[in-house]
């Protein structure tokens, strides 16, 4: 029971002026970047998305939204589709603030900190190789337009997304899975301890927006909670320490 109060606790918000330590914002600490740099260079820039939506009505588009877990594996998303989820997701807008350390985007976030990155396993997409991908929202700042960023090859795609997500085998037949990571510094430069259960909440801002966009778009999707800590950081090569994964997205046609 202790755990279980420990974690409501968690929930509740503290006093941001008892005990907390000064920021390294208000130290004069440089913040860090607002997006990690590419890996290797190696850009694809997808379709324009203008008009992919096929949603016109944004209450017919809370009405249709549901967790979808059995996906067509034969039928693919188009570029265009993929350029949109991301877009819709972690795009920036426009830059805020000295040194432009704060960023708007789609969904809000405590501070404009945003500290996540956007990863995906693409499967079946027309006009992308498969394999693994890294969304790069600072090469279009302010357009609609979506250049991603390959980071490597996926040896056997089924069985690795499924060990990812923690044994739920339905998610290999998406057409892409999303991983979103977090960078924690990016959001701690600024709040510190208190940084935590803020980015908890902006994580559900970004999962409802995707939601959204798929069911925009006629596809299925589902947020995914549950997956194996070890096995998708390794997948991503992250450290698991300083940007580790967080959240996962399935997407697809629905079967």
């Amino acid at each position: 029971m202790s755990k279980i109060l420990d974690n409501r606790n968690f929930m509740k918000c503290p006093s941001f002026k008892e005990g907390m330590a000064n920021s390294d914002q208000q130290n004069g600490v440089t913040p860090p970047p607002v997006n990690i740099a590419p890996r290797t260079g190696e850009t694809i820039t997808l379709p324009a998305f203008e008009g992919v939506a096929t949603i016109d009505s944004y209450t017919n588009l809370l009405d249709i939204r549901r967790s979808v877990r059995v996906y067509d594996a034969n039928k693919p998303m188009t570029g265009a589709q993929l350029a949109y989820m991301c877009h819709t997701a972690l795009a920036i807008q426009e830059f805020r603030g000295v040194e432009n350390y704060a960023t708007l985007r789609p969904a809000p976030s405590g501070g404009a900190r945003h500290p996540f990155e956007l990863y995906m396993a693409v499967q079946n997409v027309q006009g992308v190789a498969p394999g693994l991908y890294h969304y790069l929202p600072l090469e279009n700042v302010g357009n609609k337009t979506v250049t991603l960023e390959r980071i490597g090859d996926i040896a056997d795609h089924k069985p690795t997304i499924t060990d990812c997500v923690a044994g739920q085998k339905w998610a290999e037949n998406a057409s892409v899975t999303f991983f979103i990571t977090c960078v924690a510094y990016r959001a701690e430069w600024r709040y510190v301890e208190m940084a935590h259960r803020v980015m908890l909440i902006d994580l559900g801002h970004v999962g409802q927006n995707m939601m959204l966009s798929a069911a925009a778009l006629g596809l299925g999707s589902c947020c995914l909670a549950a997956y194996d800590q070890g096995a998708c950081d390794s997948l991503l090569a992250l450290d698991g320490v300083e940007e580790y994964m967080v959240y996962g997205v399935t997407v697809g046609w629905e079967k």
